[in-house]
């Protein structure tokens, strides 16, 4: 019997490339552990792992329990369930690959599998908790937490601004679009890659049940996107059908999804209008002395625009933005006339800026670095304090110029 049992389950170690280093617990440690929104999660999870260690200990009847203990405290885990399906059905018959059910789709059933594998490869590849996102510059003193999102690895990232240094705390899967990243067009099911601030929140009463417990919307199409004609709307952090505990990472149409179980986790570290969150590819995380060292330069960067816009040069100043620039109702040449004919009226100029963040554009083909700060302008005739966002471009001389720049509504 034991033989039979593992030649038929010798499929889910090909499928799966099992080689997890996880430490064992036993799934009654793991149910007892399960009495919050995140702890159903993280145990969840947990269990499902424990069960394909299992089964590469060729202990198939122990995984068998471990995936009863697992549905039976989360029954909606459509992957477990379908799993324990598999396993039970072995122990009668012959079965030779993932998903043994009549009737479903192949594409339903893939889609499950995906799903299992992001979560093992995770799993196995865990982030590196002493090392930082290279994206995350610098965060301003009202950001306490700042979400990243890795949709190679169906992953988001949740760090706290520990005394102005990014902390990983937690790690969620997540669902992203259909048709991968790079959203572009209205209703193209791909989710947006760049720099985003969570908006609002819109409550489940006001949703149907497909979002789940509530969503956060994040401000995409932002003045980027709407530059390069990017188009669409309602793009949102958001949850699952109540029937659902999650999705397949490739699943919806557009959004970024968690389990309605990790969306309540979140809510509470998200504060409406000022928690950035950042979708990318693929995160380069790099150690804090090296996250330091361009901290640093970044700085300078800004520095050098602010003082020379106080020096009353206007060359200095000007040399600092595009020739593509646009922003504060100008084009470029514009700009240039403006400057030109209001700063050498100033007596003097002074400007101070404040709770500074920055953060480097993912996705495109010139680094782009997106800096917001509240700016306090003081000259002999005028002075005025708002929140302003510019968005830094390396150009092809190698030099970072700003081009575009707005208030921040």
């Amino acid at each position: 019997m034991n033989v039979s049992i593992k030649h038929r389950f010798k499929f889910l170690l090909l499928i799966f490339c099992i080689g997890l280093q996880y430490q064992p617990v036993s799934a009654a440690d793991l149910l007892s552990k399960a009495t919050s929104d995140r702890g159903l999660s993280v145990h969840s999870e947990g269990l499902l792992i424990k069960a394909i260690e299992n089964i590469k200990n060729n202990n198939t009847e122990k995984a068998i329990k471990d995936l009863e203990s697992l549905i039976k405290v989360n029954p909606d885990f459509k992957a477990a369930q379908i799993m324990y399906a598999d396993m039970i059905l072995a122990r009668s018959q012959q079965i030779t690959d993932f998903g043994n059910i009549s009737n479903a789709s192949f594409e339903h059933i893939s889609a499950l599998r995906d799903e299992v594998q992001a979560r093992w490869n995770y799993y196995k590849s865990p982030a590196d908790r002493d090392k930082i996102p290279s994206s995350l510059i610098q965060i301003n003193t009202k950001q306490e937490h700042i979400l990243v999102v890795d949709s190679s690895r169906s992953r988001l990232f949740l760090f706290k601004n520990q005394d102005s240094v990014p902390i990983l705390i937690k790690d969620f899967y997540v669902t992203i679009g259909k048709n991968g990243t790079g959203k572009y067009i209205e209703g193209d099911q791909k989710t947006p890659v760049g720099v985003y601030f969570v908006t609002g929140f819109i409550n489940p009463d006001e949703l149907p049940d497909l979002y789940g417990d509530g969503a956060f919307p994040i401000d995409y199409p932002n003045v980027w996107d709407q530059r390069h004609g990017r188009t669409g709307y309602g793009i949102w952090l958001h949850g699952t059908p109540s029937s659902t505990y999650s999705r397949p990472p490739k699943d919806s149409n557009g959004c970024v999804i968690v389990s309605n179980n990790d969306l309540n986790a979140l809510s509470a570290f998200i504060d409406e209008g000022h928690t950035p969150m950042i979708i990318t590819d693929t995160i380069n995380w790099i150690s804090k002395k090296e996250w330091k060292k361009r901290q640093a330069d970044y700085k300078v960067l800004v520095e050098k625009w602010r003082k020379d816009w106080e020096s009353k040069d206007v060359n200095l100043y000007l040399s600092h933005y595009s020739k593509e620039y646009s922003g504060l109702g100008k084009d470029y040449k514009s700009w240039v006339k403006y400057k030109r004919r209001v700063n050498p009226s100033k007596k003097f100029i002074k400007v101070n800026l404040s709770n500074t963040s920055m953060f480097l554009y993912p996705g495109e083909k010139q680094q782009l670095l997106v800096v917001t700060f509240i700016q306090d302008y003081v000259s002999d005739n005028f002075k005025r304090r708002f929140t302003k966002r510019q968005y830094w471009r390396m150009e092809k001389d190698g030099q970072w110029r700003i081009i575009y720049e707005g208030v921040v509504s």
